[in-house]
């Protein structure tokens, strides 16, 4: 059984109740039909009758509740309830009315953070920051996270590579230059959501155009005391680096470049430097390497709510809300 299809089997065991907000794109509606004929969890779909019909009407989604946001019954609640979690900030009611009934990722969040639903997927076509800043709002952060970050699941076709062919990735979607403290909390962060959604042991290589030492810069130095942290502060998992790409992955080669590493050539989790890095590294294996690509999947957040590349594919849609809700039965 491959990767995807082990979790949504995880998924049949505790039944969760996923909310995609996006029912203004067809690919949402493709991916619905896909999950419900494959019943896994059930769905929420905010959309307006319009919506609906314009790109919905081709797709059995009879199986799932259909929400317009407009006239739901607890949209007054719903309301309420943001105008309290934002007062602070001093939203009128009137405001709070109109950013949940025009903007559905905010009303997906209330739905979760309410109880309504176990966790959200969006983004195929939205970015990112209006995928996570609402869920920043009114989710909040996860008690003792230190940072929230994004990972990708990746599997590649090599299936000697990584954990039977399976990586997370991190941080390829949020934190655009994180200095050394905030690396070692995406490592360990990384590390923790691979070991929950994989079931292997996380090795987790700290990537660099160096390794060990073949190169001395800045941006080296930077993850070279990110490795310092991560052990000082996660001695009981597995984290090395600097190590260059070929040397975290490749045992002909990490034989050469890092012999006595306990990790290189046998890395699972690869941390990149920086946004950079991760975004243009995770999308040359998907899209060269072609692999597939789960994400990004988002850490620290109090609830699952995670996010979509706005290329993905119905099929990518399916196994980011198969991971969503396995991610939900974390007690």
């Amino acid at each position: 059984m491959d990767f995807i299809e082990s979790i949504k089997e995880r998924a049949r065991l505790e039944r969760k109740t996923i909310v995609l907000p996006e029912g203004m794109d067809k690919r949402t509606y493709e991916a619905a039909e896909i999950i419900l004929k494959e019943d896994f969890v059930d769905l929420i779909i905010l959309a307006t009758p319009e919506e609906y019909w314009d790109n919905g009407r081709d797709y059995n989604v009879s199986k799932a509740k259909i929400i317009n946001p407009k006239d739901y019954e607890k949209t007054d609640k719903y309301v309420d309830e943001f105008v309290e979690l934002r007062k602070a900030k001093g939203i009128t009611r009137e405001l709070a009315h109109a950013t949940l009934i025009n903007d559905y990722m905010y009303y997906a969040c209330m739905m979760v953070q309410q109880g309504d639903a176990d966790g959200v997927v969006s983004g195929a076509c939205h970015s990112s920051a209006n995928t996570l800043r609402p869920s920043l709002q009114i989710i909040k952060t996860k008690p003792g996270t230190k940072l929230v970050s994004c990972f990708f699941l990746m599997v590649v076709p090599n299936k000697e590579l990584g954990s039977n062919g399976t990586f997370v990735m991190g941080d390829c979607g949020l934190n655009q230059n994180p200095n050394s403290e905030e690396l070692a909390a995406i490592a360990e962060t990384s590390a923790e959501s691979f070991k929950y959604l994989v079931g292997d042991e996380p090795k987790v290589a700290m990537l660099s155009h160096s390794t060990y030492g073949s190169a001395s810069h800045p941006d080296v130095t930077k993850v070279r005391e990110a490795v310092r942290i991560a052990n000082r502060d996660c001695p009981d998992i597995l984290i090395e680096g600097e190590l260059q790409t070929d040397a975290a992955v490749v045992p002909e080669v990490a034989a050469m470049k890092a012999p006595n590493s306990k990790i290189a050539g046998k890395a699972n989790v690869l941390i990149f430097p920086d946004l950079d890095a991760g975004n243009i590294g995770y999308k040359l294996i998907h899209r060269l390497g072609q692999a597939e690509a789960y994400g990004p999947l988002c850490q620290g957040i109090a609830k699952p709510v995670n996010d979509l590349s706005r290329g993905c594919s119905a099929n990518d849609i399916v196994g980011v809300v198969a991971i969503t809700a396995v991610q939900a039965q974390i007690k």
